[in-house]
């Protein structure tokens, strides 16, 4: 079991996803993450996007330190389960954040889902997912972060610096035995669109 570390919920347990196919950031990870992430107001009313979620836990955590509006992404149908049944459990520790769980892979959800600018991304991928595929599928975040939005990506340490997409820059890095967390945002100014923003 994973647990919330701070916030409206903190403390809470979380149902972790059966198997071994699903990596959980520790809460040394986490606690790293977001003491960062609260000391830059990050969370506090933010529009949140955890993509590769798992049990939920980043977007969660997310949630119990503020959030207005997280969006889990994940194509495992246990993992989304767990993630539903991960945010029934917060909601009375915070009914007014909308927490949403989409059952799907992330290069589709970032195909189709409408226009809107994040304020956080926070992105776990597969260790074996290949730095080639993690830029494409950051490619498609470019233009899509609201003003002073930040993406979080956490990697082994092995698999070195992807190349970043074009539109996202690197501004710091958190190294934590194994893993590293990188952060990014905008390097160009963001997209115009007719779209309705949510």
């Amino acid at each position: 079991m994973t647990r919330i570390i701070a916030g409206r919920a903190g403390g809470q347990r979380l149902r972790s996803v059966p198997g071994s196919a699903t990596r959980p950031t520790t809460d040394r990870v986490k606690e790293s993450l977001f003491g960062r992430l609260d000391a830059w107001g990050m969370c506090e009313d933010a529009r949140v996007l955890d993509l590769f979620a798992g049990s939920g836990a980043l977007g969660l955590e997310a949630a119990s330190r503020g959030a207005a509006v997280v969006t889990l992404v994940e194509k495992a149908s246990a993992a989304v389960a767990v993630c539903r049944e991960n945010a029934r459990a917060l909601a009375a520790s915070c009914p007014e954040a909308k927490i949403t769980t989409v059952h799907s892979a992330v290069a589709g959800y970032l195909g189709r889902a409408p226009f809107h600018r994040w304020d956080l991304v926070l992105a776990d991928p597969p260790y074996p997912l290949e730095n080639a595929e993690l830029t494409r599928l950051l490619s498609l975040l470019v233009g899509r972060l609201g003003p002073g939005g930040v993406v979080v990506v956490e990697r082994s340490v092995r698999t070195g610096e992807p190349d970043w997409p074009r539109g996202l820059r690197r501004f710091e890095r958190s190294d934590h035995g194994e893993t590293v967390l990188w952060y990014l945002e905008a390097d160009e100014e963001p997209r115009n669109d007719s779209g309705p923003e949510e």
